[in-house]
């Protein structure tokens, strides 16, 4: 990961045109696919996506902003999102649990 990178929350994984799957960490990473490994129908999405990254990576806009931005441009070129389970535990409520247990 460049030292310049900001990452994101959760990744992004997005199916390319030719059937596999690519991860995305953060703006950087991003960003650099949209510049140089974009399929070749460009469209206002991408553009977006472009100006948002880079702005992302100066510090003027939010790198929420950029993810979301980032998924748009995939969507309108055709490259859906993979949507992939957490690997965290799900959060019990202990106070919760002890309330229905009495019950």
């Amino acid at each position: 990961m460049p030292l310049n990178d900001i990452p994101w929350d959760r990744p992004v994984t997005i199916r390319l045109q030719c059937g596999l799957e690519r991860t995305f960490t953060g703006v950087y990473d991003a960003l650099d696919f949209l510049e140089n490994e974009w399929p070749l129908r460009h469209g206002e999405r991408h553009k977006r996506a472009m100006k948002t990254c880079r702005g992302a990576l100066n510090g003027a806009i939010p790198a929420l902003i950029a993810r979301e931005a980032f998924m748009a441009a995939c969507l309108e070129a055709g490259m859906a999102t993979v949507m992939t389970t957490s690997k965290m535990k799900p959060h019990t409520y202990p106070a919760a649990a002890k309330r229905i247990s009495a019950i």
